[in-house]
């Protein structure tokens, strides 16, 4: 579990698309989703690994899926891999612990963001318009604090390295239907407010996170991942202050490391110093530890 695996290399499986984190293996009925020790900050992939990163993702959307299953299908079929089917067994080393067995579904062409906190690009759009992804809000507001109401705000999906564009709910009903933009819009809520409520007792705030769906037989399945610190902001509950930028379990620690750099946030990038890596891994083991204890 401790050797880190940036990309994993398995000839047997057809693999399908790498990307910033994950790559796919098409067996045929079902995915082979892996997540990998890759971390990418402002759409850049860092060239160095974070020790048990892919691990952390799989284990917290093993989780998430589990407990929101009344709320919407997903695609999850099993995560160990004495349940997957025997040609990926030979390669147990690279997958073991990291690996997701999926239905296969036909991807929205949406990102479902859904924010419960005034942060990131939306703390800077109000502090020049006094809008979040031009949904108007209140005057006064400070950077991290709790939005009047939960916000839904998608965006497109970008290929890789290319960056995503916020969209108004009336484009969401272009791209998929006014039917189908609601009931995602509908559902991702209610994960987030379900998520954001267990995340809490648990001493994790939950500020914003990203979902995607699909279609499968006609029905709606949530796919990818959940609410993992790679989708979303993890804030610890102790130390939340309003009024500045909150410390946290995810990679924003990362990026505002790479902030202080005198670098363009173009390929290729910057080296990682190890204790930099060696503390972001600390805090996605962190935020499995407490979401799952």
């Amino acid at each position: 579990m401790n050797t880190i695996i940036t990309s994993t290399n398995c000839p047997e499986l057809k693999l399908v698309n790498r990307g910033k984190v994950r790559d796919i293996y098409d067996l045929g009925e079902h995915l082979l989703i892996v997540a990998s020790d890759r971390i990418s900050a402002f759409d850049v992939i860092m060239d160095e690994g974070i020790p048990q990163k892919g691990y952390v993702l799989t284990q917290i959307s093993k989780f998430w899926f589990e407990r929101m299953a009344d709320l919407v299908p997903h695609h999850l079929i099993a995560t160990e891999i004495d349940d997957f089917p025997a040609i990926t067994h030979q390669y147990r080393d690279q997958l073991e612990g990291r690996s997701m067995l999926t239905k296969k579904a036909q991807p929205l062409p949406l990102e479902c963001i859904v924010r419960g906190y005034l942060s990131g690009s939306g703390w800077k759009e109000y502090q020049q318009q006094g809008s979040l992804c031009s949904i108007p809000l209140p005057q006064g507001l400070v950077q991290s604090d709790k939005l009047p109401e939960t916000l839904f705000t998608p965006s497109t999906k970008a290929e890789l390295g290319a960056h995503d564009e916020n969209i108004s709910f009336a484009r969401a009903v272009e791209l998929c239907g006014q039917t189908l933009a609601e009931q995602v819009r509908d559902i991702s809520i209610a994960i987030y407010e379900r998520a954001r409520n267990l995340a809490d007792g648990k001493g994790i705030i939950i500020a914003d996170t990203k979902f995607e769906f699909g279609l499968l037989d006609d029905q709606l399945i949530w796919i990818d991942e959940a609410l993992t610190p790679d989708s979303s902001r993890f804030w610890p509950k102790n130390q939340y202050r309003p009024g500045s930028a909150q410390p946290s379990f995810d990679k924003q620690f990362l990026r505002d490391y790479l902030e202080t750099l005198d670098w363009g946030k173009q390929a290729p990038p910057p080296k990682l110093p190890q204790d930099i890596v060696a503390r972001t891994s600390e805090k996605y083991l962190e935020a499995l530890k407490l979401l799952t204890a």
